[in-house]
């Protein structure tokens, strides 16, 4: 018969205490441990021994401890049970240093008279949906970090030699390598890597055969996927992989407009490792390299005319791909944030927010990478100076030499101004950069903005300005160093494409001549300061914003509303953003049919197609282009509204162009908000 549980107590709750699956400590008044459980040996890094004596205050980070030592006397004034870490980030302080997400509930309990406090610890860092939200917030924020060393590198060196790392890194795999094409194409050379093994070291050549691990990724062009080296029969896997104990690997060909020229690859010794989310990161990460090695090459071997255009196709490529990418991440975002088992959940609102802020980050990188391009699709709006030039040099304190002190003159009162914010911002950074360069060993950087009297003499009839040379219609807005300066020469070719007074490797010489273009295609005005030894200043002339007249063009030019049912014939290759723009229209009320090319939506257009609307994408692999269906999608059925989507940003100035009024244009990533206003655009166009 088994005894009541009051004949034994004390060694049935130790038990319990024992066998309870998360970590339990007992702590006294002090907080002192007193007993802990096997739970909490696992989960801190400690042995039963070490923590009983300890202070809790250990277990705490460093930078919080002050005030987790505040907390724990207030809570010793009024104890009470209390959860904390499900609408806050909390984390532990194991023996070894490192940190571990949990969640923590504090329970009283009197003992002899003596204040104790159980308190029960539980790790979430491995919780399967916390686990891949937060891998996917770090994979976009690796992304970023190496597109912002591809802007800045002037070597590609410097990036092919730490993109290895990361990739390892961040996938926590044994090995990451990068394999090169050479020029005869018969073999790769190991241009860097990381955890290589002595087989492959940095330099070594591999035969291009599609029966060699690159050769392989080279003959099919798309990534490759291994499970198990052992059971691999597609090529010949070499015999060091598997006495160094490899046994998963993934590899993704790098390809320069359309030509595979090498692969990046990572191995693992464990099986089954990665998903659609590791090849998409990979994919991010060889595109970034292949963007850098290619601008490299064409710095180093192009003529000058050729290289404006070698530029342009680089940035728009890696525009297309990332944005595509990037439509994919912030789509499925913005429709898991609304799912209602994630609204309902703080923690998860927080990674969602997390990963959400991290693809923001690579939106305003590809905007950057764009910077190199003179053909930009400009969006003009209401820019707030002061607010501009405040948030630019925030971003510059906290990425320059500290021995440059940056200055911010810009009055609450200065009025607004009209132009594209992405691109105005990225002209400012441009002239900083150019600032930063001549102050090797510190100096000031001065950032200025207001209402312009009347613009320079030199200036009138030598701009298409907006508002000719009317009083108070231009804001300046100045950047200037105390830097070298610059000679007369230097600055009579100072907006010259290519031009450039740096070192062989450390500058295009598109910096000031993108800004000019920018500032011209604006219907503003540009001048430059400058004498040796006496620093340079930079003024760009901005149109002012005209509230009435703007008010104006926006009221006539607002859409209407989408009408429920719509019928939306979309056309995406991409299967992921293809995925990501049906869940956005079915959300907006939407009928839609998906095709994934032209030829597959053709046939659908008959006479008495019900389709109200065409979305598609402009580069739709081989074969017929979107503006090609568009016009043939018209010419049979001439009410039907046309949007056209794309990535690159040639693609939307080139269709702008030659495109008729009302076809509307939606550049990638877009929100569905963003695609909303789009539709309805397009659509009140046809009525028009």
């Amino acid at each position: 018969m088994t005894p009541p549980i009051g004949a034994d107590e004390p060694a049935l709750f130790r038990s319990i205490f024992s066998a309870y699956p998360d970590a339990l400590l007992l702590v006294d008044g002090h907080g002192i441990i007193e007993l802990a459980n096997p739970a909490a040996e696992a989960l801190l890094g400690y042995t039963a021994e070490q923590l009983v004596g300890l202070s809790v205050d250990e277990l705490v980070p460093d930078s919080i401890r002050p005030r987790h030592a505040e907390y724990r006397a207030s809570y010793a004034k009024n104890p009470r049970p209390r959860p904390m870490g499900t609408d806050m980030e909390l984390v532990a302080k194991r023996r070894d240093g490192s940190e571990v997400m949990v969640e923590i509930s504090l329970s009283p309990l009197a003992s002899q008279g003596l204040p104790h406090v159980v308190v029960a610890i539980r790790g979430i860092g491995n919780y399967p949906r916390v686990k891949r939200a937060l891998q996917r917030a770090h994979y976009a924020e690796c992304v970023a970090r190496m597109g912002r060393l591809a802007v800045d590198a002037r070597d590609a060196s410097l990036l092919l030699d730490q993109l290895p790392v990361v990739a390892m890194e961040a996938l926590q795999v044994q090995v990451a390598i990068v394999f090169l094409l050479e020029p005869n194409q018969l073999e790769f050379r190991v241009a860097a890597g990381a955890g290589l093994l002595p087989s492959e070291a940095v330099g070594r050549r591999i035969p291009n055969r599609p029966d060699t691990p690159p050769g392989f990724v080279f003959a099919h062009g798309k990534p490759v996927i291994v499970a198990d080296y052992r059971q691999e029969q597609r090529y010949t896997v070499p015999q060091a992989y598997l006495d160094a104990g490899l046994v998963s690997a993934m590899a993704v060909p790098l390809s320069d407009r359309g030509q595979v020229v090498g692969a990046l690859a990572v191995r693992s010794t464990q099986p089954q490792r990665f998903s659609d989310d590791e090849v998409r990161f990979l994919e991010s990460l060889a595109n970034l390299l292949t963007a850098t090695l290619q601008r490299v090459q064409s710095e180093e071997s192009l003529h000058h005319a050729q290289r404006l255009e070698s530029v342009g196709q680089l940035t728009g490529g890696i525009a297309h791909d990332f944005n595509n990418l990037l439509t994919v991440i912030q789509g499925n975002l913005q429709v898991l944030e609304e799912l209602p088992a994630v609204n309902g959940d703080a923690y998860a609102q927080q990674l969602v927010s997390a990963a959400a802020r991290a693809s923001k980050r690579g939106a305003e990188l590809t905007g950057k990478l764009l910077a190199f391009s003179r053909r930009q699709v400009l969006s003009p709006s209401r820019i707030e100076v002061p607010a501009l030039i405040d948030s630019l040099a925030d971003m510059l304190r906290r990425t320059l030499d500290q021995r440059i002190r940056i200055e911010v003159n810009a009055p609450d009162d200065c009025p607004p101004c009209v132009a594209d914010p992405g691109q105005l911002e990225s002209a400012l950074l441009n002239i900083a950069i150019n600032a930063r360069d001549a102050m090797p060993n510190g100096g000031t950087l001065s950032f200025s903005g207001q209402l312009c009297a009347a613009l320079p003499l030199q200036l009138r009839g030598d701009f298409e300005l907006k508002a000719g040379d009317q009083p108070g219609a231009y804001i300046a807005i100045a950047v200037s160093d105390t830097g070298a300066g610059m000679s007369d020469t230097v600055k009579e070719r100072a907006f010259e494409p290519f031009f450039t007074t740096k070192e062989l490797g450390r500058g295009t010489g598109l910096g000031l001549s993108t800004v000019y273009g920018f500032v011209k295609q604006s219907h503003g005005a540009i001048t430059l300061d400058s004498a040796l030894g006496q620093g340079t200043t930079v003024r760009l002339y901005i149109p002012r914003y005209v509230e009435t007249e703007q008010a104006a063009g926006d009221a006539e030019a607002r859409p209407g509303e989408i009408p429920p049912g719509l019928k939306v014939l979309l056309v995406e290759d991409e299967p992921e953003v293809r995925t990501v723009a049906m869940r956005f229209l079915a959300t907006l009320g939407c009928e839609v049919t998906p095709c994934a090319s032209a030829e597959q939506a053709l046939p659908l257009l008959t006479q008495d197609a019900a389709y109200q609307l065409l979305l598609s994408d402009i580069a739709l692999g081989p074969g017929m282009r979107g503006t090609e269906l568009a016009r043939e999608a018209q010419a049979r059925l001439p009410h039907l509204a046309i949007l056209l989507m794309s990535g690159f940003s040639a693609e939307l100035l080139d269709t702008s162009q030659s495109a008729p009024l009302s076809w509307e244009l939606l550049a990638k990533p877009y929100s569905r908000e963003e695609l909303a206003h789009a539709l309805a655009t397009a659509l009140q166009a046809v009525k028009g």
